[in-house]
């Protein structure tokens, strides 16, 4: 005899790579847990809330490493539940947002009343974003002052609060750190702590006077990450970018990632995508799926100036990354399992009997559209992942998709980076004044 109150999604492709599923079946949910997978064709009385999914892919909740929520508290911070569950996200990760100092509000303000679970890496320096932007615009940052880094305070801060501190968060850009006299140093501390509470690191590396790799003695990024760090804004086209530059592309790129990128990730460090206002570019995009370099995660790094395009939500990056030919399975992969691993969560975010329901469905569908990167370079696009549901903890949310995409009045404005990139398109600026 069903049970009442079960919710039936019928008929949808169920993919958990943590689980080695991908078929067609039923996924019962009661409560706030899966009770069971079950092949298609069984029978539900009226009591089943049953919904017909077929045609669609139904995955763990998606999750997003990187984003921005500490909102009204720092320049960056957005809506979580407007930007993440609304869109298909159960969980999300604020990248450094808060610091020792100012974590307490990110936890009472933030995460105690959002409805998307809300995870964090902690930034090294004490007080966070509290007054820092985006990085690369000659503003200052949260590393200017050297005696704002400091482990004992991070180290302290986490042991109290590991049930969301997941890593620690290091923005590696010279304006934000005093131009660049304090990187060496916020990079040592954040690798101490992060040995000495045992957790991983996520780095931002841009624009940055950190070498790519080099001798033991200077600390680089990716090169001095360790196995299970996380390097953030893998496709960025600004200076630090992964691409090697010393080969010039007839074309107007570039041949070929650095050596020292290669030999990270082969002993471990994972590339995120972090999309951002500035650190998604088209060009390396498609050299990565060239050379067969995709990344290990897909993030946003969504805030105040991304988050109405150029990056607009996590179903949108892995549009992107769709159409550059990552294969799908992958590309869920890289928003379920393995950000699930990165925060300690693998045995926890799976599509498995007894397992907390957090479960997004997905569809793709047709389209036909110019979408943007992160300087306005364009691609037609014509296949678009959408959310058409999602729970949270058993609990259903509202699936509600941007006004406006893509937005084309940001295009102009996100077009004045492009002189500043190392590797970028030909014929950007042409193309994008075409689509005016």
């Amino acid at each position: 005899m069903a049970s009442a109150g079960r919710i039936v999604l019928r008929g949808g492709r169920v993919i958990d790579r943590s689980l080695n599923i991908d078929h067609v079946c039923d996924v019962i949910i009661v409560g706030d847990v899966i009770e069971a997978l079950v092949d298609c064709g069984g029978q539900y009385d009226g009591n089943d809330d049953v919904r017909d999914v077929s045609g669609c892919l139904v995955v763990p909740g998606l999750i997003d490493l990187h984003i921005h929520g500490y909102e009204h508290a720092t320049p960056l911070g957005i809506d979580v539940d407007k930007y993440c569950l609304h869109r298909g996200v159960t969980t999300a990760v604020d990248a450094g947002s808060a610091g020792a100092t100012t974590f307490p509000g990110l936890r009472k303000f933030i995460a105690e009343k959002s409805r998307t679970r809300l995870l964090a890496y902690l930034n090294i320096s004490m007080h966070g974003l509290a007054s820092a932007g985006c990085s690369g615009y000659g503003l200052g940052g949260e590393l200017d002052s050297a005696k704002q880094i400091n482990a004992d305070s991070a180290a302290k801060c986490i042991e109290e609060n590991r049930d969301m501190i997941v890593g620690i968060k290091i923005r590696l850009s010279a304006d934000g750190a005093n131009d660049g006299k304090n990187e060496q140093l916020a990079m040592r501390t954040a690798l101490e702590c992060a040995k000495r509470v045992q957790l991983p690191v996520m780095a931002h590396h841009s624009m940055s006077t950190v070498k790519l790799g080099g001798e033991e003695e200077v600390l680089s990024c990716p090169g001095s990450l360790r196995p299970g760090d996380v390097y953030t804004h893998f496709y960025h086209a600004y200076e630090s970018t992964v691409v090697d530059v010393s080969e010039p592309h007839p074309v107007g790129g570039y041949s070929k990632f650095d050596p020292a990128v290669l030999e990270a990730r082969k002993h471990g460090v994972l590339m995120d995508i972090g999309h951002g206002q500035g650190s998604f570019s088209w060009t390396i995009a498609e050299l990565g799926a060239k050379e067969g370099q995709w990344p290990d995660v897909i993030s946003t790094d969504l805030h105040t100036g991304s988050m109405d395009g150029p990056a607009y939500d996590l179903p949108t990056v892995m549009t992107k990354m769709l159409h550059v030919g990552m294969p799908l399975l992958d590309i869920i992969t890289a928003v379920t399992a393995t950000p699930a691993e990165c925060c300690g969560r693998a045995d926890k975010h799976q599509l498995r009997p007894g397992a907390e329901a957090d479960v997004t469905v997905l569809r793709l569908d047709d389209c036909s559209t110019h979408l943007e990167d992160s300087q306005a370079q364009l691609r037609h696009v014509t296949k678009r992942i959408l959310p058409v549901a999602v729970w949270r903890a058993g609990e259903e949310a509202d699936i509600i998709l941007p006004e406006v995409w893509p937005n084309t009045a940001r295009m102009p404005t996100l077009s004045k980076e492009w002189k500043k990139l190392l590797v970028k398109d030909a014929k950007a600026p042409e193309a994008m004044a075409a689509l005016q």
